[in-house]
C-alpha cells in the first residue's frame, strides 16, 4: 500500500517579499519523512483570500493531507480561517471552546481579552481544534486540511499535536553516496540504476568544493532491504566515499 501524501501551503506577504525566512516546511518535511507521510508539493501564497482558496482547493483535492502555515493571528491580515471556511463552503464565527481556552490564557497571562485576541477563536464550522500549547491560541482541521501558526514554534508544536492523528506508512528510509565526479559523469550509470529499481526515489544532487565538481547520489525509499541492494550496486559503480 502506498505511503498517505500530503503539501504544504505556505501564507502570508512576510515570505513572499523576504522580509521572514519560511522555516516550517523544512521542519514538516522531516516530521512527515519519519512519519511516513510523502510531502509531494509546496506553494507560497499571499494574504489574498481568493488566492489561498483557490490553493487550498487544489491541494486538498490531489493529496491525501494539507498543511497551512500562517495567517490565524488577531490582525486584519489573517485571514486564513476566513480563506479555508470560504474553500469548504461552510460559515464561520467565534467559537465557544476555543474563546474558552483563549480567555483562560489571557486570564493567567493578565491581559485583556479583547476583540483582536477574540478573532483567535474564529473557527470554521465543524472543524476539530488543534492544541496549542505555547500561546493558546489554537489551530483547526477541517476534512483534510490542517490549519496551523506560521509562528515557527508554534506551528512545530502544532504539527506534535496532528501528526499522532494521521495514519503514516512505512517510513521514508534514504542513503548517499557523494562522488567527485560532476552529474554529466554519472548520469548514465545512475539513470540505469534508477530504471532497475523502480520502486525507489533516486537523485543527484551537485555540489563545488575547493574548486572541484561533485555529487551527492541519494536513493530514498520505504523497502530497507531493496535500498541496500540498490546501494551497494551504486558503491560497486562509483566506489566508496572517500
Amino acid at each position: 500500500m502506498a505511503n498517505p501524501t500530503a503539501a504544504v501551503l505556505v501564507i502570508g506577504d512576510e515570505i513572499l517579499s523576504g522580509r521572514t525566512r519560511d522555516s516550517n516546511m523544512h521542519l514538516l518535511s522531516g516530521e512527515l519523512t519519519r512519519h511516513g507521510i510523502r510531502l509531494m508539493e509546496a506553494r507560497v501564497v499571499a494574504d489574498d483570500q481568493p488566492a489561498i482558496i483557490e490553493a487550498v482547493n487544489a491541494l486538498r483535492r490531489q493529496w491525501d493531507h494539507v498543511f497551512t502555515s500562517g495567517g490565524i493571528g488577531p490582525t486584519h491580515d489573517d485571514i486564513t480561517a476566513d480563506a479555508v471556511a470560504g474553500a469548504f463552503g461552510v460559515g464561520i464565527g467565534i467559537r465557544d471552546d476555543a474563546r474558552a481556552i483563549l480567555a483562560a490564557h489571557y486570564e493567567r497571562s493578565g491581559l485583556e481579552f479583547n476583540a483582536a485576541r477574540q478573532r483567535m477563536a474564529r473557527i470554521p464550522d465543524g472543524a476539530t481544534l488543534i492544541e496549542n500549547p505555547i500561546s493558546a491560541a489554537p489551530g483547526f482541521t477541517i476534512g483534510n486540511v490542517h490549519v496551523m501558526a506560521g509562528v515557527p514554534t508554534i506551528f512545530a508544536a502544532m504539527v506534535a499535536s496532528v501528526l499522532p492523528t494521521l495514519t503514516g506508512g512505512a517510513p521514508l528510509l534514504s542513503q548517499s553516496l557523494q562522488v567527485n565526479r560532476g552529474e554529466g559523469e554519472v548520469a548514465d550509470a545512475f539513470g540505469a540504476l534508477a530504471a532497475e529499481f523502480p520502486d525507489l526515489s533516486m537523485g543527484s544532487y551537485p555540489f563545488i568544493r575547493n574548486g572541484a565538481h561533485g555529487t551527492n547520489l541519494v536513493i530514498r525509499g520505504t523497502d530497507g532491504a531493496q535500498l541496500d541492494a540498490a546501494m551497494q550496486k551504486l558503491v560497486a559503480l562509483f566506489g566508496r566515499p572517500q
